[in-house]
């Protein structure tokens, strides 16, 4: 069964490839909401999830009132070379992500304080607030602060620069997020083993845990990884 963010993703790359096909050029307007989706056979809902995932590759640019207006190539590499991830599709946000966040997390275990894993908790309280109210929005912009926050508590200097590009990747994700509301409880429950493992101290269970909810998102963007390192699959 094809999930609804799987139907984003594939929306996705078929529109980048007509715009690099040249079906609309820079300075022109997509064609209305209800026509594209017909012609794309996709939900109005799942086309709107798409454009955003465009916006934030720099490619398009919602215009209120007016439609969506497809960009210059050069601000779409201008918006590349300021995010880094422009050309990267869900797969190489999760691999950036499985790379980075669970040693960033092994290094955090080991170093964080009590006020700054009361402050991981809080931002859980947040998604769980989220959950029980159904409010799909406010449990995205929790996620992300969350992982946000696990990013900033890295001591490497020179990590900060690169996390940067994990946080730019995981907001390049947030349209796909968004749409699968229904994951947000194992989201939830995923990110709070990682905290318990580090609030005892433990990097290589934080860091297990960290790969494990990596590659259950990945599941739940319809998106087998394939790890080519020692750790299994779990």
């Amino acid at each position: 069964m094809i999930t609804s963010s799987t139907v984003v993703n594939s929306v996705v790359e078929k529109l980048r490839q007509a715009l690099a096909r040249g079906q609309w050029r820079s300075g022109d307007m997509l064609p209305g909401q209800r026509e594209l989706a017909e012609q794309l056979g996709i939900s109005r809902p799942s086309l709107r999830e798409a454009v955003t995932v465009l916006e934030t590759l720099g490619l398009v640019r919602s215009m209120p009132g007016k439609g969506v207006l497809v960009l210059d190539a050069d601000l779409a590499e201008a918006a590349q070379a300021q995010t880094g991830v422009a050309e990267a599709s869900l797969e190489d946000v999760l691999q950036l992500r499985y790379t980075l966040e669970p040693f960033i997390v092994g290094l955090v275990a080991q170093s964080i304080s009590s006020k700054e894993i009361g402050q991981l908790r809080l931002t859980l309280m947040d998604m769980r607030e989220a959950l029980e109210a159904e409010d799909s929005e406010a449990g995205v912009n929790a996620y992300i602060a969350f992982h946000e926050e696990l990013f900033t508590l890295t001591a490497n200097p020179i990590f900060q620069s690169v996390v940067q590009q994990t946080s730019n990747a995981l907001k390049q994700s947030a349209a796909v997020l968004r749409n699968s509301p229904e994951h947000l409880a194992a989201r939830l429950e995923e990110n709070e083993a990682v905290v318990r493992a580090i609030r005892n101290k433990n990097s290589a269970q934080a860091s297990a845990q960290m790969r494990h909810h990596i590659l259950q998102e990945g599941r739940r963007m319809g998106i087998e990884l394939n790890i080519p390192d020692e750790h299994p699959a779990t």
